[in-house]
């Protein structure tokens, strides 16, 4: 860079050349003299205790100072305000705990260990001041929660199991019957007029009418029996298993996985029968049940057509 300089009193004009390494040394030498001057000011405070460069060098720290603690208490407050928000979800999450434990119809006399510990009042956590308070808070919401959440989880397995034992509960009326032929205990025999046991119930139908699975679970058997017929046994697991006899046709086989409702077959007058109707049995570990019991607890009917 040429820089001229021109003046009225001077003849001739003067120029300076700039080169890159005056650049850098000027830019030195302000830097030195910046040093050297805070250097300078910093030994006279010190020696001298200058009451102006103290004040300068307080006002400075304080302005840091300040400018630090209101950051620090703008992001305390807004995860202060964060915290409440969470506790109050907890209350809110404590109190559907409760309502699920009840509609499940657990007692907290019945409730498993882990359940049972989880129980407790509302978490009410004071403000927090300090970043070490706001710490401990959240630990010791997160204790709360991993609590929480081991019990509502304990819930939701008895709610499954409860759930998987109604699906594989008899309840589903297997037939849309006339009327009920005759009732599961003693009764006086149709063909040798002596009383005897009868382990099922007979609901009387027209010949061709659908039967279906009371429940889901596995056919065991789908066969002609001498008795009972064309006979179709499923075992629903929990040792439960159901017969379905007297059956006109087969629809199913030996090993098929049925569903609660499925099509089995047709009502018929097979097998040791008076007449048209479906002998449904209901057995417990191999022993005959009422199968009234079950069949109060679902559905009245399978609410299927006749066939005509």
């Amino acid at each position: 860079m040429h820089i001229i300089l021109v003046s009225n009193r001077l003849a001739t004009a003067r120029t300076f050349v700039i080169t890159p390494r005056f650049v850098l040394a000027a830019i030195a030498v302000a830097f030195a003299a910046v040093f050297s001057l805070s250097a300078l000011f910093s030994w006279l405070s010190v020696q001298f205790r200058l009451p102006f460069l103290e004040h300068m060098v307080l006002s400075v720290h304080k302005s840091e100072t300040a400018r630090s603690d209101a950051y620090m208490r703008d992001n305390l407050n807004a995860m202060a305000t964060k915290l409440g928000e969470m506790q109050a979800q907890l209350l809110r999450l404590d109190s559907l705990s409760e309502r699920v434990s009840s509609l499940a119809g657990i007692k907290p006399s019945e409730q498993p260990p882990s359940l049972r510990g989880a129980q407790g009042g509302p978490l009410l956590l004071a403000q927090p001041r300090t970043a070490d308070e706001l710490d401990n808070a959240l630990s010791r919401i997160g204790q709360h929660l991993d609590a929480r959440a081991d019990s509502l989880t304990a819930v939701e397995m008895l709610l499954l199991d409860q759930q998987v034992k109604r699906a594989l509960l008899p309840t589903v009326t297997p037939i849309n019957a006339n009327y009920v032929g005759s009732g599961f205990g003693w009764r006086v025999d149709p063909f040798v007029g002596a009383g005897s046991l009868h382990e099922g119930i007979d609901f009387v139908a027209d010949i061709g009418t659908q039967v279906v699975a009371a429940a889901g679970g596995v056919v065991i058997a789908a066969e002609r029996h001498p008795q009972y017929g064309n006979l179709v046994e499923i075992d629903h697991g929990n040792d439960f298993t159901t017969r379905y006899a007297h059956l006109s046709k087969i629809s199913v086989r030996e090993g098929q996985v049925v569903k609660r409702g499925q099509n089995l077959g047709l009502s018929g007058n097979t097998g040791r029968s008076a007449g048209p109707h479906l002998h449904f049995e209901v057995r417990f570990k191999g022993v005959a049940q009422n199968p009234a019991r079950f069949l109060q607890q679902g559905e009245q009917f399978a609410q299927l057509p006749r066939r005509k």
